[in-house]
């Protein structure tokens, strides 16, 4: 069986705030632990109605307090925004505070706009040195051997051996995965084109480290799951509309479902959200789960993680329910 987990960006709903968000994520969270899901991340991004994860460290750490087992961690901090140094203080500070729980995915996207990311002093040449940046990363979090000459410390952090996850949507990161022998996350829920090529290059290139010993790979998808399939499809449309208003440049709030939804955009515009939204599974228990079970089969990953992007808290938890019982179905 493997272990199913959960992507939240601590969604902000219309007529809502940050404030209620947090509650939910809060509460989701705990739902998530209770249902026997292995680990809850939080994503990175900035000035996005829509989201609220932005001091995703600081998020992390009221999850990792509001629960007791479940494995929690970042869906990922976008490095390039950030010193590696202060990145390892702050996870190491995380370890400390939460032992063997927490988890640090690492993405180079900025997470933002280009007006913001300049906003957050953010070096235009910074992604070209992510590589480098996460090998950076990796070394605060070793412990100081008495012949080490690189006198800067990560306190807390050094000695902490905190998993680092390489995440991605591209060739790019599948290669540097598998170079520094590091898990690999693929973003399958809103970037699929990619996908299996990633996956092949990462697995067949995959160089066995002291962090991982084998290739793992996580893939990522939307459950929108409800008791009526008709339930589910109209729950999905929250998401198409949030994901269209983010392609025409103009980001909103997380809306309500809609019946009309065709009519909201063209015919390309469907076609561009059907392909980038591939791996959204809305419905009843009874599709998603043919739905899950076939996507499984195909690409055999290591592990699954589930974002679940639903307007209202009580049908994001009954979503989560039913996703747990699709686990026992597909034998995961």
């Amino acid at each position: 069986m493997i272990p199913f987990s959960v992507l939240d960006l601590s969604i902000i709903t219309r007529g809502a705030g940050p404030r209620e968000a947090f509650r939910n994520t809060i509460d989701f969270a705990k739902l998530a632990e209770n249902l026997g899901f292995h680990r809850y991340w939080l994503a990175e991004h900035h000035s996005m109605p829509g989201i609220a994860s932005a001091a995703t460290a600081i998020l992390i750490g009221q999850v990792a307090g509001a629960t007791t087992r479940i494995r929690v961690g970042s869906g990922g901090i976008m490095l390039p925004n950030h010193s590696p140094l202060v990145v390892a203080e702050q996870f190491g500070t995380l370890e400390t505070l939460f032992p063997g729980r927490i988890d640090l995915g690492l993405g180079r996207a900025p997470g933002a706009d280009q007006r913001t990311a300049r906003a957050l002093r953010r070096d235009p040449s910074a992604p070209d040195r992510f590589p480098e940046d996460v090998v950076e990363l990796l070394h605060y979090f070793e412990p100081m051997a008495a012949e080490d000459t690189h006198l800067i410390r990560a306190i807390p952090g050094m000695g902490l051996r905190v998993p680092v996850w390489i995440l991605g949507s591209s060739l790019f990161s599948a290669v540097l995965a598998a170079q520094l022998g590091l898990p690999y996350a693929f973003a399958s829920h809103f970037a699929p084109a990619q996908m299996e090529e990633a996956i092949a290059l990462y697995r067949s290139r995959f160089e066995p480290s002291e962090r991982c010993a084998r290739p793992h790979v996580m893939l990522t998808v939307n459950v929108i799951a409800a008791d009526e399939e008709a339930d589910g499809k109209r729950l999905a449309t929250s998401l198409y509309q949030y994901f269209m208003a983010l392609r025409r440049g103009r980001p909103i709030a997380f809306p309500p479902p809609v019946s009309n939804i065709l009519s909201l955009w063209s015919a390309e515009e469907q076609a561009l959200l059907e392909q980038t939204l591939a791996y959204t599974f809305a419905g009843s228990r009874e599709s998603v789960t043919g739905h899950l079970k076939r996507f499984l089969e195909r690409h055999k990953p290591d592990e699954l993680m589930v974002a679940v992007p639903i307007h209202d808290q009580d049908s994001r938890k009954r979503s989560l329910e039913i996703t747990a019982r699709i686990k026992a179905d597909v034998g995961a």
